[in-house]
């Protein structure tokens, strides 16, 4: 089913804040700790949340995306990301060993099933996690499907100046006029220099592009303190994280992911997609999302007739931007009536 989202006044906004009841690091292996939290209701539904980047870092706003009165909602940093440590760190760093650590988590938690939430390269790992542990996942809520195809990462990294070409030209400003034409493994190299002036000004830029991008407005620079990740895969809309850090380890574990971890084949995700078609699925979509187009959403629906894909059609890609929120809350409000 394909609905076209309503343009009205009635549109659902998050939940109110809330803090984590607990919070905890697992040591997933012999390198990455992940840093885990626990909100909400301790004796209902669980719900995980699989934030976007790779390498974005959750945000407390997150959980409130979920009635806190129902759901037992679980927050984490993936590898590299946010709290968890190493900070940035590239190295056992994959598709495969991500879904492992959810299974950890589930396992650590004594969760025998669960709702899966996920947005962009959310998107991505919620479905790779799917396709290997569909007996786990009771329901699946999605937003900015990215599948991370060739023809995706082509789209990132030279379509969106179609769309932005003043940020494109900005973006492939640090390249050669030879790398300009295979930029990539060019910004692969520079992300990953050791010299910081290299790959802090590398990521500074590629997160400038990208989060130019990000909405359907393009906004002002967001205050200190701001949420950096409403796109799941940018460190903010329009603007920079405070620590350069954080950019640094957005912008190369998406170039890791890019150039080192694409799956095999390239259409994976859809390829195995049959293994999942019972789950219920609801994805919202923004019509005008630049950096995961709806083209990609599409091609998946045809896969998957039965997830229902809600296009907003005033939208881009920031889970913030209101047509988006309210999708997403009427879409784990609508779970609530799932069993466990």
């Amino acid at each position: 089913m394909i609905v076209e989202a309503a343009i009205d006044n009635d549109r659902r906004d998050l939940y109110p804040p809330i803090e984590p009841r607990q919070s905890c690091y697992l040591q997933v292996d012999d390198l990455h700790s992940l840093y885990v939290e626990e909100s909400g209701n301790p004796s209902g539904a669980p719900a995980i949340f699989l934030h976007g980047g790779p390498g974005g870092g959750t945000h407390p706003k997150q959980r409130q995306f979920f009635d806190p009165n129902h759901y037992r909602i679980i927050l984490f940093d993936q590898r590299g990301s946010g709290k968890s440590k190493p900070y940035g760190e590239v190295r056992q760093n994959t598709t495969e060993l991500m879904v492992g650590d959810i299974e950890k988590i589930r396992e650590h938690l004594k969760i025998e099933r669960w709702h899966v939430f996920g947005g962009s390269w959310g998107s991505t790992l919620a479905i790779s996690y799917a396709i290997a542990h569909p007996e786990r996942v009771v329901s699946m809520t999605m937003r900015g499907i990215f599948l991370m195809t060739g023809i995706e990462i082509d789209w990132f990294l030279y379509g969106m100046g179609k769309f932005f070409p003043e940020q494109h030209t900005i973006f492939t400003s640090l390249l050669t006029k030879e790398e300009r034409n295979n930029i990539l493994p060019a910004y692969y190299r520079l992300l990953t220099d050791p010299d910081p002036a290299i790959h802090l000004k590398a990521a500074s830029t590629w997160a400038a592009y990208e989060g130019a991008c990000v909405r359907l407005v393009p906004q002002p620079p967001a205050p200190k303190g701001a949420d950096i990740n409403q796109g799941a895969s940018t460190p903010g809309p329009d603007a920079e994280p405070e620590d350069p850090q954080k950019t640094l380890a957005i912008a190369r574990m998406e170039a890791h992911y890019f150039f080192k971890n694409r799956f095999k084949p390239d259409n994976y995700l859809t390829q195995n997609i049959g293994k999942i078609r019972h789950i219920p699925c609801i994805t919202a979509q923004g019509r005008y999302d630049v950096i995961c187009p709806p083209d990609t959403a599409y091609e998946l629906h045809k896969a998957w007739p039965e997830m229902k894909l809600v296009m907003i059609p005033d939208a881009g890609h920031a889970s913030s931007e209101p047509g988006i929120t309210d999708a997403l809350v009427r879409a784990t409000d609508h779970f609530r009536s799932l069993g466990v």
